[in-house]
């Protein structure tokens, strides 16, 4: 019974944890009417929009998907397979046709063979996720469009209360309905992989760490029986798929790394833009005190990998997405990049992450962006001279 009571304890942590950090400030109306956000009415700047989809190719069983991917730049190496039966098209997700979902550093695109939709999670540099669905039906002018009641999930505590990306784990069972009384955390690069990738099948290697991928609960007295040697470094992914369905036939172990962990980056750029923006616009910006001050130094300490949790055993992936994350880095003078890989005993030869490039840190109002930068310098001076390097040679306004 150790990993159900290790579960509770998780759960109880994430729900405490994120109540009082979203206590801060839960935008009231902010989301439509304060002019420094007016997520509904700004023109968006995501790539979704900016790409559109006229003229994309339809491509028999799988529809729009790989011509969707091409336009918007988003490896197939990525896919990721989800058979919990989660996500606005569940019913049409379980063990035999998991959900596959497949991203960049803006993006997520999400398929299910035989659904009729296309979704779509498309990061804009000020006001954070859009959320756009595609119609899987061939023809001249294919329905496309931004999709509001994907908020009622992506707007909450959990995606720190902006519209943004969740990455959760839970105990599932044999046909994919998920256990979340049995545990239910919220995953990032802090979580140890025993929390992690409950309902998501997982393909690769990790030695003697367990984790709680490719496991469904038979005997909900007994959940922590469904992880074991079978459901464990698992170099395939389960005979029930038909991987002639999907792209890939890999749900990648070090994709759900990187995967894990831009998720909250994301969402953390985004609530430090929509509060320093207010503050800003109401004549009470301040960055020495109070929660902008504690906001940029949670930004800055994710971003630096502060809290990440450390790998038990070197973990090696089953598709080619490692060598394709790692091409797309920013060397400096010596070949060195932030998206070099550990993976002995972090994701990260150098850690930092990859998202400082991003265009949401980009688009960061300048007082917020000097004051996260400060505060990466300090913590780095102590003890990364390397990341400290690449970034002088690399990031716009770091010199």
């Amino acid at each position: 019974m150790r990993l159900l009571a290790l579960a509770g304890l998780v759960w109880v942590w994430a729900f405490v944890g994120l109540a009082g950090q979203a206590g801060r400030s839960l935008f009231p109306g902010t989301i439509d009417q304060h002019p420094a956000i007016d997520y509904a009415g700004a023109p968006p700047a995501d790539p979704a929009s900016r790409a559109g989809v006229a003229g994309l190719a339809f491509d028999g069983p799988q529809g729009y998907l790989r011509a969707l991917l091409a336009r918007l730049d988003v490896p197939i190496e990525s896919q990721l397979l989800l058979f919990s039966k989660t996500g606005v098209q569940h019913p049409f997700t379980n063990p035999r046709n998991p959900r596959a979902l497949y991203f960049n550093d803006r993006v997520v695109v999400g398929y299910i063979p035989g659904a009729p939709l296309l979704e779509i999670a498309s990061h804009d540099p000020r006001q954070g996720v859009m959320f756009y669905t595609l119609t899987q039906k061939e023809g001249p002018a294919p329905d496309f469009g931004r999709r509001r009641l994907c908020l009622s999930c992506h707007l909450s505590a959990n995606s720190l209360d902006v519209p943004g990306l969740l990455v959760r784990s839970m105990f599932t069972g044999p046909e994919g309905v998920t256990m979340p009384q049995l545990g239910s955390f919220l995953t990032d690069h802090r979580s140890p992989l025993e929390r992690r990738w409950g309902g998501w099948y997982v393909t690769g290697t990790h030695g003697a760490a367990r984790h709680m991928g490719n496991a469904m609960v038979a005997d909900p007295s007994q959940p922590e029986a469904s992880v074991h040697e079978g459901t464990l470094n698992r170099t395939s992914l389960d005979p029930r798929v038909d991987v002639s369905l999907y792209p890939a036939p890999s749900s990648d172990i070090v994709a759900l790394m990187v995967f894990d962990h831009q998720g909250r980056a994301i969402n953390l750029l985004t609530r430090l833009g929509w509060e320093t923006r207010i503050a800003k616009a109401e004549s009470r910006l301040d960055f020495s005190a109070g929660d902008l001050r504690e906001l940029v130094r949670e930004t800055a300490d994710y971003l630096l990998f502060v809290d990440e949790a450390p790998l038990a055993a070197p973990l090696a992936g089953t598709s080619a997405y490692a060598k394709v994350f790692s091409a797309a880095g920013r060397g400096d003078g010596t070949g060195r990049s932030l998206r070099d890989l550990d993976l002995s005993t972090r994701l990260l030869r150098y850690r930092c992450s990859h998202m400082v490039y991003s265009p949401a840190f980009d688009a960061l109002p300048e007082e917020a962006r000097t004051a996260v930068i400060a505060r990466m310098k300090a913590i780095l001076a102590t003890r990364d001279s390397a990341a400290s390097e690449i970034l002088g040679e690399t990031l716009a306004g770091w010199r």
